[in-house]
């Protein structure tokens, strides 16, 4: 049996894309819908670039689910992790996007985001085979948002401590998502108090810390090995190992920004399993994964659709080469 470099742990379902850009929401004629959610955008991604990955989540007992489980097992994702829930729906999210790409949650259609198939995953279920020889595991946020995921987040926390993995977090705050938003932030701050390495936006930043320095956020947090801090055309700011720096963002075409983030996270994990992470103390490799993360952020973004968009290491290796020389 193989088992998986990396585990994500988390949402997959369906973003539904306005096809009128700078609409509203009842004024948008039709929607083209795409796979999504940020944790299968991660192990996608990643085993486009090279690393093998599992994804763990749960998906609806219907035709979305099982479309969904069948692309994970063409890209080539382990799908043993996915639960089916017999009865909650496979997720959908509605998307406006505006002329330049960026886009704007407009919520789940007629459902209560509680009434998901996602915020069901079960820990009883969760397998702890895929963590005997990962080296990382990687997490949302929005499934503390729920209480029986919440618990199946935590069992996966214990598996990766027993195992020695390293963790990941993209904090990837999205209001929409919780019932009751105010639990967010105590919730959040106490899942990064045990992670290693933590991914979050300017926004996410101010919200969470009151500051938007990497070196900050990782006093505050005290037990991280490492703080990214991405601004879209700003770059991205970092501390890792004690090494302080800045990527500036590379110059494309945006077309959707829709999982561009979780490009940057498959790019990030994809070079600290090629380097190492103890490599992360010298500076110019630190510089070196957080730009090739940015590259494949950037070129995630170039493409409509999170997955679908995510490019091949020889396509991030032929854009780096053209862009930095």
């Amino acid at each position: 049996m193989t088992y998986p470099n990396s585990i994500c742990l988390g949402e997959i379902l369906f973003d539904c894309l306005a096809d009128q850009p700078e609409k509203t929401l009842n004024q948008v004629d039709s929607w083209t819908t795409y796979p999504g959610g940020a944790p299968a955008n991660v192990a996608c991604g990643l085993v486009k670039l090279g690393t093998s990955a599992a994804l763990i989540s749960s998906v609806g007992k219907d035709a979305e689910g099982k479309r969904l489980v069948q692309l994970l097992e063409e890209i080539g994702v382990d799908s043993s992790g996915i639960q089916e829930h017999s009865y909650a729906p496979t997720r959908k999210v509605y998307v406006l996007r505006s002329k330049t790409g960026e886009r704007k949650f407009a919520g789940f259609g007629k459902l209560p985001t509680t009434e998901f198939a996602d915020t069901h995953l079960k820990a009883e279920l969760l397998p702890e085979s895929l963590f005997l020889n990962g080296d990382f595991l990687i997490l949302g946020t929005l499934g503390l948002a729920y209480p029986e995921t919440r618990q199946t987040i935590y069992q996966a926390l214990d598996f990766a401590d027993q195992h020695h993995l390293q963790i990941m977090v993209d904090v990837n705050w999205r209001p929409s998502f919780w019932p009751n938003p105010d639990d967010a932030k105590a919730l959040i701050y106490s899942l990064l108090k045990r992670v290693d390495f933590v991914k979050l936006s300017l926004e996410e930043a101010e919200w969470l810390f009151d500051s938007t320095d990497p070196s900050v956020i990782t006093y505050r947090l005290d037990s991280v090995e490492g703080i990214l801090v991405t601004a879209g055309s700003q770059g991205c700011a970092y501390y890792l190992s004690e090494n302080e720096g800045k990527v500036p963002a590379f110059s494309v075409n945006v077309v959707d920004t829709t999982g561009s983030g979780d490009g940057f996270v498959a790019g990030f994990i994809h070079q600290l399993r090629q380097y190492g992470v103890r490599r992360l103390q010298q500076p110019e490799v630190a510089k070196q994964i957080v730009t090739y993360a940015s590259a494949v952020g950037s070129l995630t973004a170039t493409k409509l659709g999170a997955i679908t968009a995510q490019p091949t290491a020889k396509e991030v290796e032929t854009f780096l080469e053209s862009n930095l020389g």
